[in-house]
């Protein structure tokens, strides 16, 4: 059976100018809510930001009449392709993150074993630990049996739609060897990606000591929604597991909401409800043009009951994004259409 247990800053704090968050080197939205550009974003870009740099506006002052429902606890991370950070909200200190962390999972394991669209993958056997630590109550796990050989994709979708704990450290052990060495691959992945205020101690997030901030998992969002496999994975309602009936259930109920493509939920008594997500939204412009949004939510409730948290997350963040598809199309096309993607 499968077990699952787990689960602002005020305008008046965010300045016209632009400021460098402490840990992740990031510009911060201006009160009137226009654009800043992101580490990497524009011409002669390098890795980070110089510290003092001024921040270049990627949207028009129209986006100061957005007046978004930011969720008033926690730490929020919002940005547009081809435009750049919409807005932070709350201190971008690392936090725990639970499950989200098996977003850097999944593209780690792709990234070493590349799928291409349509193709499974490789069988992988269950281990008799994986077979273990499904029958575990104080974490969400997959009801996998050991000897059963499942494929790369099917492990992939039972790790990140049910979010099986379980399944994850599977992967890491495929992967790498050992869980260890799979997280010193996490880690040297999030500094290559420039996430300077994470760090990964464990493949499926259920530790406390997994840490990281909203602007750092949104960096992480772009990257992961690059990847056809990933992409389409967690898109997906449910998933299946050879023998069983009853369909594994995406626990993100986002995607019941037009536009929402993904990403993947988190929640822990220590972190909260997390939400990482990803909406697509007209492009302003007429015709079939659209734009992803990439938007993470952490720390929502926490201290709570993972399940207090989880609905928390999943309420705010729907808010945000009802908001941002009525309303960010209108800004959208005010952009500058030579401007350089962000994703």
């Amino acid at each position: 059976m499968f077990v699952r247990t787990k689960s602002e800053e005020g305008r008046a704090g965010l300045s016209r100018r632009g400021a460098l968050g402490a840990l992740a080197g990031l510009l911060v939205l201006g009160a009137g809510g226009a654009l800043a550009a992101l580490p990497g974003d524009g011409p002669g870009a390098g890795a980070g930001v110089r510290a003092g740099a001024t921040p270049t506006l990627r949207l028009s002052d129209a986006a100061a009449g957005l007046d978004l429902p930011w969720p008033a606890e926690g730490q929020t991370a919002v940005a547009v392709a081809k435009g750049g950070v919409l807005g932070l909200r709350g201190p971008q200190q690392p936090v725990p993150i639970a499950s989200v962390a098996k977003v850097m999972t999944a593209h780690v394991v792709l990234r070493d074993h590349p799928l291409k669209e349509g193709e499974d993958g490789p069988l992988i056997t269950v281990d008799e630990q994986a077979a273990a630590e499904a029958a575990s109550p104080s974490e969400s796990t997959a009801p996998v049996t050991a000897g059963q050989k499942l494929s790369q994709r099917k492990l992939l979708e039972v790790m990140l739609l049910p979010s099986a704990n379980n399944v994850a450290r599977l992967l890491a052990r495929w992967d790498a060897g050992s869980q260890e060495a799979f997280a010193a691959r996490m880690n040297a992945e999030a500094a290559r990606l420039g996430m300077t205020g994470t760090t990964y101690t464990g493949a499926s997030g259920v530790e406390a000591s997994t840490v990281s901030t909203a602007f750092d998992q949104l960096k992480l969002a772009r990257e992961a929604m690059k990847n056809p496999v990933l992409r389409a994975t967690v898109a997906l309602r449910s998933t299946t597991l050879p023998g069983r009936a009853e369909p594994l259930r995406n626990t993100n109920s986002l995607l019941d909401r037009p536009g929402v493509v993904g990403l993947k939920t988190g929640s822990s008594t220590p972190a909260g409800g997390n939400l990482m997500w990803a909406l697509e939204v007209p492009d302003g412009r007429g015709g079939s043009g659209r734009r992803l949004v990439y938007g993470v939510v952490l720390g929502q409730r926490a201290n709570t009951t993972p399940a207090e948290g989880l609905r928390a997350a999943l309420e705010n963040s729907g808010q945000l994004v009802d908001a941002l598809r009525q309303k960010l199309p209108g800004v959208l096309a005010t952009l500058d259409s030579e401007q350089r993607e962000w994703a």
